[in-house]
């Protein structure tokens, strides 16, 4: 029996090579809109998203994560993609929205006990709705890890972001110069059955 949701879902890959050309204001709105219409704890409704495509401001913010992960540390238990964001930014050639031409980041409220899962179903709807589109998405977590930091958050301010939120992801968007990939196979996550 043929789903067209279980078929994106099943299509839904990480793109990171993407053509120059940006998507559409009406693919934005309805990849916008599918991100909206996530559920939130309580109907609580209160994740921010902030939609970036200044070529200008991409480069800064570029510019800015090199410079923030460059002087950051690696320890024994970093987290295997916050390590290579690192070592990559030390080599000064690390480009984390994969050169795609929309950025869309999602902060919610501090404190806020589901910040995390609201933001989260919100960017998974809009990467399917990406998906659904012919277009190409990938989540990005490099301004979730440096939300915390000094020159990070006075940058971002220009973003109308306030003190009482904090970044919880983003995902990168744009045409994909990777077509056609095959759906990953899944063997790693296990499930009980309880009848």
């Amino acid at each position: 029996m043929e789903n067209k949701v279980i078929e994106t879902i099943q299509n839904r890959r990480s793109i990171r090579r993407y053509k120059q050309n940006q998507i559409t204001d009406e693919e934005l709105d309805k990849i916008i809109e599918a991100g909206c219409y996530a559920p939130s704890g309580g109907n609580n409704q209160s994740s921010h998203f902030v939609v970036i495509q200044s070529p200008e401001t991409l480069n800064e913010l570029k510019a800015l994560v090199v410079e923030e992960f460059s002087k950051m540390e690696i320890k024994e238990d970093t987290y295997k993609s916050l390590k290579a964001s690192i070592l990559q930014s030390k080599k000064g050639n690390y480009d984390f929205t994969y050169h795609a031409p929309t950025l869309i980041l999602i902060s919610n409220l501090r404190g806020y006990g589901n910040a995390m899962a609201d933001c989260s179903v919100a960017l998974e709807n809009m990467m399917l709705a990406a998906t659904s589109l012919k277009i190409g998405s990938c989540w990005v977590n490099q301004l979730k890890w440096l939300a915390d930091n000094y020159t990070v958050k006075n940058y971002i301010k220009k973003f109308d972001i306030n003190e009482d939120e904090i970044i919880c992801g983003g995902i990168v968007l744009g045409y994909s110069e990777q077509n056609n990939l095959p759906p990953i196979e899944r063997k790693g996550n296990h499930v009980t059955f309880i009848k």
